[in-house]
């Protein structure tokens, strides 16, 4: 797939996107939802080695094609690494699978109800190396846990100026400002943040397209104007703690809405399945977030 293919996947593809990005962070509960302790490795290459290992049996999976799964988010030592004795984006892209890269480096503390990311003063050199990779676009995750409009209005301005970087290196952006939704203050706080991105879409020069990746609404339909903004190359769900029948439910509701979704894909998986448990496991899971993406129980 050239870059103008991997465009019109995304943004027509009849499917959505898998978040196989777990960070240095997030990877210890993400091996211990898989069945490793933490006692059965030493240090963080050993750690990293065995997400790699299974992130490798995702990919390899028989079910794991282009058919359903249209992008998969990859942390940077994944896509430096190889599936199947070939780097990982052209192991994706010969299963008709886009590559994006999580480019965060993981969050500020919070203030005015909002957490900022972190400085990325590496993030061109990263860039790059991953275009040169193949890798089509990139992902960047801030968190917004209440309705103040100064720090959700900072979350939605730093998104898109680090989405600008991204559009310099000719690759596409998936915006992320996660909104909790164990949040007491959810409804207002979606509502406010709509009301800012639209805003800064608004603003955006030239021909440029950006994408969001936004947890699933309080309110059906609330993001129906950012599915049908003529910047928006397409809007994905993060699960957001919800388990997979709640999040595939939520998301049926909400129409131009797909997956990208991470715990509720890999959430019934386990290291110690047989190769027909374990493609069974994860193609059941694959046909669930399919289904939420594309089958709606809205009227469209």
């Amino acid at each position: 797939m050239n870059t103008a293919e991997m465009t019109a996947k995304i943004a027509e593809g009849n499917g959505f996107i898998a978040a196989l990005d777990q960070s240095g962070g997030s990877t210890p509960k993400a091996l211990t939802g898989y069945g490793i302790d933490e006692s059965a490795y030493d240090g963080d290459e050993a750690m990293f080695g065995l997400i790699h290992d299974m992130r490798s049996r995702i990919i390899t999976s028989p079910c794991f094609t282009g058919d359903k799964v249209i992008g998969a988010i990859l942390f940077e030592r994944t896509m430096d690494g190889q599936v199947d004795g070939k780097p990982t984006p052209a192991a994706l892209i010969e299963r008709g699978v886009v590559p994006f890269i999580k480019i965060d480096k993981g969050l500020e503390a919070e203030a005015n109800g909002v957490q900022l990311m972190k400085p990325m003063p590496e993030l061109d050199a990263l860039l790059v190396k991953a275009k040169a990779l193949g890798v089509f676009g990139t992902k960047e995750r801030s968190v917004i846990n209440l309705a103040n409009r100064d720090g959700i209005a900072a979350i939605v301005r730093q998104q898109f100026e680090i989405g600008q970087q991204v559009l310099s290196h000719g690759m596409m952006p998936m915006l992320e400002p996660e909104l909790n939704i164990k949040s007491p203050e959810r409804a207002e706080a979606e509502v406010i943040l709509l009301d800012e991105l639209l805003k800064a879409l608004d603003a955006m020069s030239g021909e440029d397209k950006v994408m969001l990746k936004l947890s699933i609404p309080a309110a059906s339909g609330l993001f129906d104007p950012l599915v049908d903004h003529p910047r928006v190359l397409r809007v994905v769900a993060l699960s957001g703690g919800f388990a997979r029948p709640e999040a595939c439910a939520e998301l049926a509701k909400n129409r131009g809405m797909i997956a990208s979704f991470s715990r509720a894909l890999l959430e019934d998986l386990r290291h110690g399945m047989s190769a027909d448990e374990f493609d069974a496991s994860l193609g059941g899971a694959i046909d669930d977030i399919h289904g939420a993406s594309t089958r709606k129980t809205v009227t469209v």
